[in-house]
């Protein structure tokens, strides 16, 4: 039987499932290529050991003796558990086994199929459906308070005519005024948040995108004494990546704002300072790190900086970074935050260099270049 499944392992190797057989006392006698994959055994060092390899040790005295009962005298056994793969982390999988006869020997057959991926996509597809459910309230709770807002501020400027600026009464009209103007704001930020549209892709050049974004920053940092420094040495000649520029630049252009912030309340704009943005790239990936030497971010708070309304600031809404990064994950991409207080932060921005897999870009070998000879 072994022979028979070692002769037709290119067509087990192809099953994306572990599959593993024993011998009825649970030693390996064959193991596929997914084996290898899942839980990162080559397949030599796995032949020859039993199956408890794969099991942790607080279950070698119930559950695998009560799967391989199940296997031999049941039906089998056919649930969810959690396993552990060679460099020791743990991995959820749906284990299915079964048992059988050939030539009077009895082999037991154990198909693992990795559950921890169908998770992730099911979490996914929750959060899309919460951020969906959340547009439509959004829509409405918008519509419902700014027709109060507008209605306010509009009665106030018409009161504000009938007092001069030195009234005591022009104080308070001023500071209803003013109050309506940032409800306005939270509202245009919650929307823009909640209300985040689907990327449209489009080719860019990625030196280009970045340029673009600092220009907007060159009187406000200017003003400030804050310079940028772009660095792009680590890009081989132009790089392109596929992106919605208007969310990427807006992505930008909210970091910016934070380190440009961050650096005032440091020096008090009384010294000038640079914020560095590096471009780089690897095989799949293009990358902008953006650094400034800031006042940083307590070490209590990183984990909180994307959570929606969360600022160390009362002035602030504290939904830039929310936005920043729910539209990098609608990229594809990723985001990561260092900093130190006093010393300042590192905003690191990947995105993937494109969508289409490596099989859809380029031939893996010039021998699949068919179109020659047909």
């Amino acid at each position: 039987m072994v022979e028979i499944l070692k002769s037709r392992h290119q067509f087990l190797d192809l099953i994306q499932v572990a599959f593993i057989l024993t011998d009825m006392h649970s030693k390996i006698l064959y193991a596929n290529r997914y084996t290898e994959r899942l839980f990162g055994y080559a397949r030599e060092e796995v032949e020859g050991q039993r199956i408890r390899i794969f099991f942790l040790e607080e279950d070698l005295t119930y559950l695998l003796p009560n799967i391989v009962y199940l296997t031999l005298y049941k039906n089998g056994f056919d649930g969810e558990t959690l396993l552990r793969r060679k460099d020791g982390e743990k991995i959820f999988v749906h284990l299915s086994t079964s048992s059988f006869k050939e030539e009077g020997d009895v082999f037991l057959t154990f198909s693992f199929q990795e559950i921890q991926r169908l998770k992730k996509l099911e979490r996914e597809k929750l959060e899309m459906e919460r951020w969906a459910s959340l547009g439509m309230m959004m829509e409405e709770i918008s519509h419902q308070v700014r027709n109060p807002i507008v209605s306010i501020g509009g009665y106030t400027q018409r009161l504000m005519k009938n007092f001069t600026s030195s009234s005591k009464n022009r104080s308070y009209l001023d500071r209803i005024l003013r109050e309506t103007k940032r409800l306005e704001k939270i509202i245009q930020r919650v929307e823009e948040v909640v209300l985040i549209p689907r990327p449209i892709f489009q080719k860019e050049k990625v030196q280009d995108l970045a340029e673009t974004t600092l220009q907007t920053f060159s009187r406000k940092s200017t003003e400030s004494g804050i310079s940028f420094n772009l660095e792009t040495g680590a890009l081989e000649g132009e790089e392109y990546f596929f992106i919605d520029k208007d969310v990427v630049v807006r992505t930008i252009y909210y970091i910016l704002e934070n380190s440009i912030e961050a650096i005032t309340r440091m020096t008090g704009g009384r010294k000038r300072t640079t914020v560095k943005v590096v471009l780089f790239k690897d095989e799949e990936n293009i990358g902008i790190a953006i650094s400034d030497k800031g006042e940083g971010i307590a070490k209590k708070n990183i984990k909180r900086i994307f959570e929606p309304f969360f600022s160390t600031r009362p002035d602030r809404v504290g939904l830039g970074l929310t936005f920043v990064k729910r539209a990098v994950e609608e990229h594809g991409g990723t985001i990561q935050v260092e900093s130190r207080l006093k010393r300042g932060t590192t905003v690191t921005l990947t995105f993937p260099r494109d969508r289409r897999r490596k099989i859809r870009r380029e031939l893996i070998s010039p021998e699949a270049d068919f179109s020659s000879s047909s």
